[in-house]
């Protein structure tokens, strides 16, 4: 009896164990799916956290890439109106007194400038005080007989005699050295031809495109042939010290070497007129490689009445509106097509692209009725291209 259920105790047992083991590998089964579809999530989580990350990544890169395009963009884009956009200008903030030195020779022009400076103020600060401290301790006074005054003294009249001479003659030699780098244009300078005439600059590079703005290469020396067709100019770029007259009948030149890419602006500094004022332009730096993209871009830009734009924003908009309004010159709203226009004279002339042209390269032949003979001519300045653009773009106005 006993021995049956002692049997029977040990077949319950070993089934307890068996359901137990059973259970327990059933959880640990269980147990490592858990694990297993919590690590797969996290790794998926993980993943998706670096697909993310390598996104954004991506994106910064793509932007950063977006900031040099615009940066570059803002160096090589067109400038549409050189006299009166500035937002365009390189900031010239670093200097107290002069724009930032962005040419080879301007430093010589800032140490001499603040020499100079240094020099006067040391000589007026000194002055002052000598003058204010004998005045008072030397004034008339009760009981105080006055001083007797010198006659000679060879020691003081030899000091500033001596030593005024030298720097004078210090100041001469570092200014000459300037004046000659200056004067001296280096050989194989990449030359541009300029033409001043009231109120516009022209620029004509080696292989024959002109533009009213000046376009040159970072680091590489530029010497400026220049003339004018009517009365003295003078050409001044701030940021690179250099200033020139231009003279009509003769030609006169100077050069500089641009240190950094930027746009700088440039001024007519010699009075030539009632809009003496609106003749400025720009001088665009380009980095490396830039110059000749310039070029050749120039050099391939199709007739359109876009690019007629352009030219009208640089040329004509000193004098000439788009509106019907009037200024120095007829509007070009004015200009339609098969109309006819009156003389001064008291002749009509049909308007055509012939009378356009004319009027362009041959400004007093044909005055217009009510407005005064001041247009220079364009002759050369002006591609037979930018003319046919111009046409274009009139013609657009009244389409």
């Amino acid at each position: 009896m006993i021995g049956t259920f002692a049997n029977r105790l040990s077949m319950i047992t070993d089934e307890l164990l068996a359901q137990a083991e059973g259970a327990a590998e059933q959880g640990s089964a269980q147990a490592g799916a858990v694990g297993t579809e919590a690590g797969t999530e996290a790794a998926a989580e993980g993943a998706g956290a670096a697909a993310e990350g390598t996104e954004a990544a991506a994106q910064g890169t793509e932007a950063a890439a977006e900031g040099t395009e615009q940066a570059a963009a803002a160096i090589e884009g067109a400038i549409a109106d050189p006299i009166n956009d500035t937002s365009v200008l390189t900031p010239m903030v670093d200097n107290v007194w002069l724009p930032d030195d962005v040419s080879v020779t301007a430093a010589n022009v800032d140490w001499l400038f603040y020499g100079l400076l240094g020099l006067s103020l040391f000589c007026f600060v000194g002055i002052t005080v000598a003058v204010v401290y004998f005045t008072i301790k030397y004034r008339a006074r009760p009981g105080h007989k006055a001083e007797p005054s010198a006659s000679h003294n060879d020691a003081l009249e030899t000091t500033w005699t001596i030593i005024p001479a030298i720097v004078c003659v210090f100041l001469f030699l570092f200014g000459w050295r300037g004046y000659v780098d200056m004067r001296t244009p280096p050989k194989h300078a990449l030359e541009v031809y300029v033409t001043a005439q009231m109120w516009n600059w022209n620029f004509t590079y080696p292989n024959g495109i002109n533009d009213t703005v000046l376009h040159v290469p970072v680091d590489r020396s530029v010497r400026l042939v220049m003339k004018s067709q009517d009365v003295i100019h003078s050409f001044f770029v701030p940021g690179f010290r250099i200033k020139q007259d231009v003279l009509p009948n003769r030609y006169t030149e100077t050069w500089f070497k641009a240190t950094r890419p930027g746009v700088y602006r440039m001024f007519c500094t010699e009075y030539c007129g009632k809009d003496h004022s609106m003749m400025k332009t720009m001088v665009k730096v380009h980095p490396p490689g830039g110059y000749e993209a310039y070029l050749e871009k120039k050099a391939d830009r199709p007739v359109s009445a876009e690019y007629g734009e352009e030219i009208y924003g640089i040329r004509c908009v000193a004098c000439h509106t788009v509106d019907g309004t009037r200024r120095v010159g007829p509007s070009f709203k004015e200009l339609v097509m098969g109309n006819e226009r009156s003389m001064a004279d008291g002749s009509k002339i049909p308007v055509d692209e012939n009378y356009i042209r004319e009027s362009i390269l041959n400004p007093m032949k044909d005055i217009v009725e009510g407005y005064p003979p001041s247009m220079p001519s364009f002759e050369g300045q002006l591609s037979d291209k930018e003319i046919l653009s111009l046409i274009q773009y009139i013609k657009s106005l009244n389409p």
